[in-house]
């Protein structure tokens, strides 16, 4: 098959064209990240009700304007606990693929692995500077003295892309805002991981005109020795976003920063060691009623609320001039979240910071789950963006969604296989939105999977399931009433890893097979083993399984003689075409994403190739064969359909620069069938074997949809065969074919 295919590829490259949809505009990102506000706590999301009506709320400026100025998503969630919602914000993965499943002293050790590809890891590659600072929670010890230590560099935000680093290293350090050392970088020459201990130290900031005084109030001859360390945070976001949005205006180099805030997390109390730490409450008269820790928490959110809009602020002001003509505000992508839900405590009776949900930190239910979330979109975005400003949307939108969803904006391949997906299209009104079926999340009383409306809840009580679009307190099981979709939605729930083990996570592997060699022999592949310091935390060697990330990249061509399943599987070639054969009756899953690479070319030959979501077959590679695919199919590259055909059991989208070629042989052609929506774009191309009769005048049935829009790019809506024969394209509201002309 090598002859046909590289023939077919330079067809391609014969035909490519120039792409239709616009280039991606590359926007600074500043993603500011809290810790346990619950959902509620949010202006939109009931504060602002609360103030109307008197009642005690939060006094946050700040996130007022950034919610009437952005988007308010009052359906996103992340994670139930820190630990895990660190995890699966920084890979993309939910808790049945992450290591970091739930809240484990032993995570720090062993979280995020070298093979995991992180925000900071796609950023930086994508030649962003980048900065975190805050709550990392992963590479180093818990020890509570003054001196930890780094126990794994393979989990360190420096071995992932992160370049400006303050931060603590192991989440249950991050249990007081009083530590004496923090974790920086760059470091000192031959520091372990690129990270030094620096004292936790506001003496840089104090009685400094460049630094405002408020919210932290360092002026203060009171402020304590050892600082509340999300002031120093906030001090080093604000230098790394003036500095870098000055080098964004010199050298057009975009900037990512990740501000993880402690706030409002336990311990409260140390709040009261900062001087005036209630004093954006006094003037109100409920205030003295509030239990000690409503006053505390408050007071909490209050103050990383004035950090942000100092933040915000050097975004409008860089250089601190009064000019504002260096603005790069309206060239950033602003994003506030939190981790998980608010914890059980006096927040939630006297703010009601979970709103009308049910359940709280640490729990499946919306409470524990659901989280605030704010965008702000860059100016470029706002007039084609499909999400307007200053509007609450019920777009169901999960912590995983953010690192492909930056990857795109930053014009780079989005990491395969991830369980998060981009919503760049929406945010930006350009390309194709690809819609998310489910998201999960494990907790300490179950799992959860919501799709679309309904919420199903697998426990050890048993099931139960809800509407959250009627119900969203979570009140009424209906489970009883809907037992077929309690069956399929626990059988997918399942199937995504969630009841496994305490560490069980997905497995990197590459093919190692030569010519022609068996896919589903384990010898063929890489085996993987995680390990640090001598211990080994996960190792796979056997065949294939669904809980696999492969990559065929190199070595012979694979053949898959078997029924074969991964959770995802990227076929691509270096230098060469790299070859994958589905033989006929087999089935090729790939649960989240079968994706075809530049070189990667895929032939089947009357067999199935599935996935729950899509195939993917991006520029320069090729999908050759006929049977059936049981996905989304998604073409930016070349799909070669030979007789008797091509079987879509989803939709179908074509992009600009995309080939579909239709087969001729022996008097018949080849269909493309379409059991969803054909979206057509790019080029159409026939190919008549010998020998096959061609009937002048005749119309040709070639592509059958369940609906059709949009048309290929030929010119004149003509095709015309190597041999010169002529056909006329014409369309209806749901076929394609073809007359001779």
């Amino acid at each position: 098959m090598k002859s046909l295919n590289y023939s077919l590829f330079v067809l391609a490259a014969a035909y490519a064209t120039s792409s239709l949809w616009a280039e991606p505009i590359r926007p600074n990102i500043l993603y500011l990240y809290v810790d346990d506000m619950g959902w509620g706590a949010l202006g939109p999301n009931g504060q602002f009700e609360r103030k109307a009506k008197g009642l005690p709320h939060l006094v946050t400026p700040t996130l007022d304007k950034l919610a009437a100025e952005g988007v308010n998503f009052s359906r996103s969630y992340g994670c139930t606990v820190c630990s895990p919602a660190r995890s699966s914000q920084q890979t993309g993965f939910h808790q049945g693929h992450t290591f970091a499943d739930r809240n484990d002293p032993d995570n720090a050790k062993k979280a995020i692995r070298a093979d995991d590809i992180t925000m900071g890891d796609v950023l930086f590659q994508a030649g962003y500077v980048t900065g975190y600072w805050g709550k990392w929670g992963y590479g180093g010890s818990p020890n509570k003295d003054a001196y930890p230590e780094i126990l794994n560099v393979q989990t360190l935000p420096t071995s992932h892309g992160y370049q400006h680093v303050l931060a603590e290293l192991h989440h249950v350090r991050a249990h007081t805002f009083f530590q004496p050392n923090l974790w920086k970088a760059p470091a000192l020459p031959g520091s372990i991981g690129g990270l030094e201990l620096v004292p936790n130290s506001i003496t840089r900031y104090a009685n400094n005109r460049g630094y405002p005084n408020t919210p932290a109030l360092q002026n203060n001859p009171h402020y304590p020795d050892i600082a509340y360390c999300d002031d120093v945070y906030a001090f080093a976001a604000l230098d790394f976003v003036r500095i870098q949005a000055q080098n964004y205006n010199a050298t057009g180099q975009p900037f990512f920063g990740l501000f993880a805030s402690q706030v409002p997390h336990a311990p409260f109390r140390e709040v009261e060691q900062l001087p005036e730490w209630d004093r954006a409450y006094r003037e109100f008269p409920w205030f003295d009623s509030l239990s000690d820790q409503a006053k505390q928490w408050a007071a909490m959110i209050t103050r990383i609320d004035g950090h942000l809009g100092n933040i915000l602020e050097a975004l409008k002001d860089p250089n601190g001039d009064g000019d504002r003509s260096d603005s790069v505000l309206e060239k950033t992508l602003i994003v506030f979240q939190s981790d998980n839900g608010g914890p059980g405590d006096k927040s939630i009776t006297e703010f009601k910071s979970n709103a009308y949900l049910s359940g709280q930190k640490g729990k499946i239910q919306e409470g524990g789950i659901r989280i605030p979330t704010l965008m702000r979109l860059p100016k470029a975005y706002s007039s084609s963006s499909k999400l307007k400003s200053g509007t609450s949307v019920d777009r169901v939108l999960d912590v995983t969604d953010l690192l492909p969803t930056f990857s795109e904006l930053a014009g780079v391949d989005v990491p395969v296989g991830l369980d998060g997906v981009s919503i760049a299209p929406a945010l930006t009104g350009n390309g194709y939105q690809r819609e998310r079926e489910f998201v999960i999340h494990e907790a300490g009383n179950g799992q959860s999977i919501i799709r679309g409306d309904y919420k199903l809840i697998r426990a050890k009580s048993g099931l139960s399931l809800f509407n959250l679009s009627q119900d969203p307190s979570e009140a009424k099981d209906i489970a009883s009433n809907h037992s077929a979709m309690v069956e399929e939605m626990n059988a997918i729930l399942l199937k995504e890893r969630v009841a496994e083990a305490k560490g069980f996570a997905n497995t990197y592997h590459r093919w190692m097979g030569d010519d022609q060699a068996d896919a589903s022999v384990a010898a063929n592949w890489s085996d993987y083993n995680y390990e640090n310091a001598g211990l080994v935390y996960m190792s796979e060697v056997g065949g294939p399984q669904a809980s696999w990330t492969a990559t065929v990249d190199a070595g012979g061509d694979a053949v898959v003689a078997s029924d074969l399943e991964f959770l995802s599987l990227e076929i691509k070639g270096a230098n060469q075409v790299q070859e994958v054969f589905v033989e006929k009756g087999v089935t090729l899953t790939g649960r989240n994403e079968i994706q075809l690479s530049t070189n990667g070319v895929l032939y089947f030959d009357d067999a199935t190739i599935a996935s729950n979501r899509w195939l993917d077959i991006q520029s320069g590679a090729l999908l050759s064969g006929s049977g059936t695919v049981a996905a989304t199919l998604h073409n930016n590259g070349f799909v070669h359909n030979i007789v008797p055909g091509i079987v879509v059991k989803s939709d179908y989208i074509s992009f600009p620069e995309s080939i579909l070629l239709i087969e001729f042989k022996e008097d018949k052609n080849s269909f493309f069938i379409v059991e969803g929506k054909a979206v057509i774009s790019g080029g159409l191309k026939v190919r008549i074997a010998d020998e096959t009769s061609i009937v002048s005048g005749k119309k040709y049935t070639i592509l059958k949809s369940k609906s059709l829009s949009g048309s290929f790019t030929n010119e004149k809506s003509e095709v015309e065969t190597a041999s010169g024969l002529k056909f006329r394209i014409g369309y209806t509201e749901n076929t394609v074919t073809l007359t001779v002309l």
